[in-house]
């Protein structure tokens, strides 16, 4: 293998690109081909056909995507035909829809005759779930809000009731009918118009009207902003080495995927086996270095610890043809080998998160498969290995769906920001989406900036081949958890990982539910400390020990115990209040040797190679 040398200076983000993949083992080289436009490329889409075979249907989709906002017609009306049909000749199912739209009509109205009394108690019919945040001011609870909220609750009900449950109706099929119907009934909550929301008609009267001027003012703002490609308010406020990805750091190799950042030590002294955190490219690398008071990065190094940041490069319309593969051999192994350098002889803390943390898994697959015992442990956050209960996200991966996104990336190279961006925020649209236009354009408020929300807005771009790759082989095909994952044209499997593994799932993840990262027991030949957090997928992982409401349990499985159910693993794990950064923490020190001084920073003349400090040049692009 050639030595790892660091490249002078970044290629342009929309350099046009050969495919690396056929050569991803020269780290150093780059697979720039700078007289190639990117329509020349003359790459193979996922079913082996040239492009041009059917560019005239890729365009029209294209076209289609830009009305639909990504989402396949054709989807969502196999999966309402199939609901409408099933229930078309299900006449004992359309009869008991029926008498229960009576019954709950008639409980509303003979509880509507006595709403006015002050010994009617709110929310007697139906009560808004723990997670609806909608009508939780004290508001809500005053007639007539409370009935006009429980009339929509009842509703959203008996249409959740109409949508599931139906015989014969394909699972996947209704969980998009069911998915397609509440964001159309969230929409029109009482709680997202003036005339029927307390809160905004109680803070008209008291500014008199100036709560709508302001939302006025908001609304042209954003408008405006969005016309012009500008960044939002709070990216403005939060700097990306300022106060933001601001750990103090070197970047110490490059290569046309990646920068690699060391930081610098917190400790005089370190324990000898470094980390090497492989984050997500979906997003920007510094959601695990925030702000100074909720940075992992800057915990770690407070530990004792030597860390190792992956920072993607953000992709434009030259890397159509970059490959999942080529995030592993130019970004994780590339990494290794590096580290090996700077830290020879010495075996290496992994942590993958999201996405990382599947590739990661993949790579440490590769490894054990090839007999490489370069890691000393694997931490994933967030991560799953095995995408068949992968929650709400697998409602926009079907085949029609996948066939129209590649139509749609193919046009561009990428796919765009703002479509990845899009679908994360329906899966929360009561938070990310109803919730923040009534806030900002009926109260006339503004949420404080901060920095989750800043990184939230920092988005990337997706390769096409990556994405298609990623799509079909993990998630469509779940090739990785059924052993048919080809790498370097050998299946991989998860078996070969004999590594101590710390797996971190979060209580209320919409991408990654813990149940399906809870998988990983029985994949593995490892020893296994599961720890579930509270919170979500990025509020769970981002969590500081001074941040008070924070719980965790955790338990190890070892290698050869045997299987407990994630049900029984529940009511058994032991639960402790606090962040879950200690008790990692803890786990790695124990597997890590005596504490003694900390490595050079860089490779040899890193230094002189015009390799700039963290956060880098990759992470503003």
């Amino acid at each position: 293998m050639e030595s790892v040398q660091p490249m002078s200076s970044p290629p342009a983000v929309d350099a046009p690109r050969l495919p690396c993949s056929a050569h991803a083992k020269g780290y150093d080289q780059g697979c720039i081909a700078s007289s190639v436009e990117p329509r020349a490329v003359k790459a193979f889409d996922a079913e082996g056909k040239r492009p041009e075979v059917y560019q005239a249907d890729r365009t029209f989709h294209a076209l289609l995507a830009q009305l639909t906002g990504g989402i396949s017609p054709v989807a969502l009306s196999l999966a309402f035909t199939d609901w409408a049909m099933h229930l078309a000749a299900a006449p004992q199912r359309q009869m008991d829809i029926c008498q229960e739209a009576l019954r709950t009509t008639s409980q509303l109205l003979e509880s509507s005759w006595g709403f006015f009394s002050p010994n009617q108690a709110p929310w007697s019919l139906i009560k808004p779930q723990a997670q609806d945040r909608r009508f939780a001011a004290p508001e809500w609870e005053r007639p007539p809000f409370n009935l006009l909220a429980q009339a929509f609750l009842l509703r959203q009900r008996w249409w959740h009731n109409a949508t599931t449950g139906v015989r014969g109706v394909a699972p996947a099929n209704e969980a998009i009918v069911e998915f397609a119907v509440r964001q159309v009934l969230d929409m029109l909550a009482p709680s997202n118009f003036a005339a029927t929301n307390p809160e905004v008609l109680q803070k008209t009267f008291r500014s008199g009207g100036e709560n709508f001027v302001l939302g006025l003012q908001n609304w042209y703002h954003d408008w405006m902003r969005l016309l012009s490609g500008g960044k939002p308010q709070q990216n403005q406020d939060f700097v990306v080495g300022k106060n933001v990805a601001a750990s103090r750091g070197k970047v110490v190799f490059r290569n046309e995927l990646i920068e690699l950042i060391q930081y610098y030590p917190a400790t005089a002294k370190v324990h000898p086996e470094p980390i090497l955190i492989v984050p997500a490219w979906i997003m920007k690398y510094y959601i695990l270095d925030l702000s100074p008071h909720n940075s992992l990065v800057r915990f770690l190094t407070e530990q004792g610890f030597t860390v190792f940041m992956i920072s993607w490069r953000n992709p434009g319309p030259g890397d159509r043809d970059v490959a999942f593969d080529d995030y592993r051999t130019l970004g994780v192994e590339a990494s290794v080998e590096a580290i090996g350098q700077i830290v020879p002889d010495r075996q290496v803390h992994a942590l993958g998160y999201c996405l990382g943390g599947t590739l990661l898994s993949i790579a440490a697959a590769t490894m054990g498969r090839d007999g490489d015992n370069r890691l000393k442990s694997i931490s994933l956050l967030a991560a799953q290995t095995d995408f068949t209960e992968a929650g709400e996200l697998t409602l926009f991966i079907n085949e029609s769906q996948v066939a129209f996104l590649e139509d749609m990336m193919w046009e561009s190279g990428v796919l765009d920001t703002t479509q990845m961006a899009g679908a994360f925020q329906l899966l929360r649209s009561n938070d990310l989406i109803w919730s923040r236009i009534t806030r900002d354009y009926l109260m006339g408020e503004r949420t404080p900036p901060n920095d989750l929300m800043a990184w939230n807005a920092d988005a990337t771009r997706l390769p096409y081949r990556m994405h298609s790759e990623y799509l079909r082989k993990l998630f469509l095909d779940n090739d990785l958890a059924g052993g048919r994952y080809v790498v370097e044209g050998r299946p991989i499997a998860l078996s070969d990982i004999h590594t101590p593994m710390f797996v971190v799932g979060t209580l209320r993840d919409h991408v990654a539910p813990w149940k399906s990262i809870y998988k990983i027991h029985y994949q593995v030949d490892a020893d296994v400390t599961y720890l579930l957090t509270s919170g979500g997928h990025n509020t769970g992982i981002v969590a500081p020990p001074d941040e008070k409401g924070r719980s965790y349990q955790v338990k190890t499985k070892p290698e050869d115990a045997p299987y407990v159910g994630p049900d029984e693993w529940l009511k058994a794990a032991p639960r402790f209040d606090g962040s879950w950064w200690p008790e990692w923490a803890r786990w790695l020190a124990a597997r890590s040797g005596e504490p003694c001084e900390p490595p050079q920073m860089g490779v040899g003349q890193a230094g002189d190679r015009n390799l700039p400090d963290a956060p880098g040049d990759y992470v503003r692009q």
